[in-house]
C-alpha cells in the first residue's frame, strides 16, 4: 500500500470522518483521523453463531475488549449515535466458511435481520496517549498500516473459537517501551499491556519485516518490537471456527467512534455496573 495523507482528518469531528468513509472519500487506514477519539474493530456473524463467539471475547478480554453489540441493526447507539458498521468502515473483509473471499468499500446490502455487530476496542486509542508522551508511533510517522502478526500465544476457546492472539507491533527504545508498559497497563479496554517485549522469536514471529497482516516499518538500531494484544485476532479464530458468513473491518480500517479516549474506560466500566 502506497503512503496515505491522514493530515485533513486529524481534527475533524468523528461524524464527519464517518461521513466521509460512508461517500467513500476516506479508503485507507484510519489511525490518527479524529484525533482524541477512540477507534473499534468490527466482527458481524450470524446469530447463531454469536453466543459462542461473546463467550469468546469473554475469555480473551485483552485481544477482544467488546464495546458495543449490535443486533436487529447494523446501527450504533453507545459508540456514536447514527453510525452505521456496514457504512462506516473504509475497507471490510468477508469470509466463508473460514476463508476470505472479498474485500469491499460497503456490506449495507449483506447484512441480514438475524445479523449480530461487535465492535471491539483498538490499540490506535492508545496511540494517542503514547504519543502525547513523546513516544514516537512508527507506523503512524510513516504513513503506513499497522504491522500485525499471528503468535504462538493461545487465546481460549469458546465452542468452535480459538486460534493465536494476533499482535500489533511498535518498535521503541526499551526507555520508551517501558514507559509505554506502564501508560497502556492501565487502559485494559484498548487492549492494555504488552504482551512481549523484544525477540520476535519468542512468540513465534519469524520475520519482523513480514507481517501477517497490515504494513512493516523501520525499526531502528537500539529499538526493540513492542507487542500488543490485537483486535484482529476474532479474524484468526474466524478462520479455525468456519461460520458460514462473517464480516469483519479490514485490518488498519476501524470505526471511529464518538466517545473520547481518555473517557472510555470509565464509560465502559460504568456500563458495566448498569
Amino acid at each position: 500500500m502506497a503512503n496515505f495523507d491522514i493530515t485533513p482528518y486529524v481534527n475533524m469531528k468523528p461524524s464527519e470522518v464517518r461521513e466521509r468513509i460512508r461517500r467513500q472519500e476516506i479508503t485507507f487506514p484510519t489511525a490518527g483521523m479524529a484525533a482524541g477519539y477512540a477507534q473499534a474493530n468490527l466482527v458481524i456473524l450470524p446469530g447463531e453463531w454469536a453466543k459462542d463467539f461473546r463467550e469468546f471475547c469473554r475469555l480473551n478480554p485483552f485481544p477482544c475488549p467488546v464495546l458495543e453489540i449490535m443486533e436487529g441493526s447494523p446501527k450504533t447507539h453507545d459508540m456514536g449515535e447514527g453510525g452505521d458498521i456496514t457504512t462506516d468502515i473504509p475497507e471490510y473483509f468477508i469470509y466463508r466458511d473460514g476463508v476470505m473471499v472479498e474485500k469491499r468499500r460497503d456490506v449495507s446490502d449483506m447484512w441480514q435481520d438475524d445479523f449480530v455487530g461487535f465492535l471491539i476496542g483498538c490499540s490506535f486509542s492508545f496511540e494517542e496517549k503514547l504519543m502525547k508522551e513523546g513516544i514516537e508511533v512508527r507506523h503512524i510517522a510513516q504513513g503506513r498500516n499497522v504491522p500485525m502478526f499471528k503468535t504462538n500465544i493461545q487465546t481460549k476457546q469458546a465452542g468452535p473459537f480459538f486460534g493465536p492472539m494476533v499482535c500489533s507491533m511498535r518498535p521503541m527504545t526499551p526507555e520508551n517501551a517501558k514507559r509505554a508498559y506502564d501508560i497502556t497497563v492501565q487502559m485494559p479496554n484498548v487492549h492494555g499491556a504488552p504482551v512481549h517485549i523484544g525477540d520476535p522469536a519468542e512468540i513465534g514471529v519469524k520475520d519482523i519485516m513480514k507481517p501477517d497482516y497490515g504494513e512493516a516499518v523501520d525499526i531502528y538500531p537500539g529499538e526493540v518490537p513492542v507487542f500488543w494484544p490485537c483486535g484482529v485476532t476474532p479474524q484468526a479464530a474466524v478462520e479455525n471456527a468456519k461460520p458460514p458468513i462473517v464480516i469483519t473491518h479490514s485490518p488498519g480500517h476501524m470505526f471511529i467512534t464518538d466517545i473520547i479516549n481518555s473517557e472510555l474506560n470509565d464509560f465502559l466500566e460504568n456500563k458495566k455496573r448498569q
